[in-house]
């Protein structure tokens, strides 16, 4: 079942009540639907993420992607901000925390939110998703092949993230997470690392593992793109928060 929707671009107070542009989907119901914070992955706030916005909205959620790169590179093409973002380190976790947390103050004060907000990543947002679900308190978190959860950049990247493993523990919700086998950022040992990681800390979650399939198997622009696994894949998702958002 598929839903009517209503989207925009709207600008909210996030961290700092700084004023950052964001794109809003939200599904035509009488109430009590669930929130998805999308993050976009690092090529930036892009069409593609927009449409994944849509999508959530569509199959009965609100859902709310942030412009993370608004303060960076205000008015620039989301490739030129990616570049600048990128040259400049990444997005700082703190902010990225901040705003995120902003926005799902944001999805619960809608008059059709049932309270519930997950929230899902691509690339680097997937490792920023479950970051978010170490530092907020959140319903249910999606990590789709986030990379330098358990492992610092490489020098040679120039990105100042770190790892995640320090907060691992505070983990607030339930967590999917898919990967794909051929890919190197995170790595299947990588992967397992995390899984050892959680289970000694006795949290939540669900992993899959797709064969011949690489980063970024969602991205319909790249030859990357693995339809078959993207499918199944996006079945997991709605499975997982239907269980996790939806009003019981």
């Amino acid at each position: 079942m598929t839903f009517d929707i209503h989207a925009e671009t709207i600008h909210f107070n996030a961290m700092n009540d700084d004023v950052v542009e964001a794109y809003l989907a939200t599904t035509v119901a009488t109430a009590n639907v669930g929130g998805v914070l999308v993050i976009h992955h690092l090529p930036g706030y892009d069409e593609a993420t927009k449409e994944i916005t849509r999508k959530f909205a569509a199959n009965g959620f609100n859902a709310i992607c942030v412009n993370l790169y608004s303060r960076d590179a205000p008015g620039a093409s989301p490739d030129d901000a990616a570049a600048a973002v990128r040259a400049a380190g990444g997005v700082p976790d703190a902010r990225l925390v901040g705003d995120l947390g902003s926005a799902a103050a944001f999805l619960r004060a809608l008059p059709t939110s049932n309270g519930k907000v997950g929230v899902i990543g691509y690339c680097s947002g997937g490792r920023q998703s479950v970051l978010a679900a170490c530092s907020l308190e959140l319903d249910a978190a999606v990590d789709c092949y986030g990379a330098f959860v358990v492992m610092d950049p490489p020098e040679a990247s120039g990105f100042k993230m770190t790892s995640l493993v320090p907060i691992l523990g505070n983990l607030s919700c339930p967590l999917l997470g898919l990967f794909g086998a051929d890919d190197q950022y995170p790595s299947p040992e990588q992967t397992e690392t995390l899984r050892g990681i959680l289970e000694a800390n006795q949290k939540t979650f669900d992993f899959h593992t797709y064969d011949g399939a690489g980063h970024a198997f969602f991205n319909v622009d790249r030859p990357s793109y693995r339809p078959e696994v993207a499918t199944e894949a996006w079945n997991e998702i709605w499975a997982f928060f239907g269980d996790n958002l939806a009003t019981k």
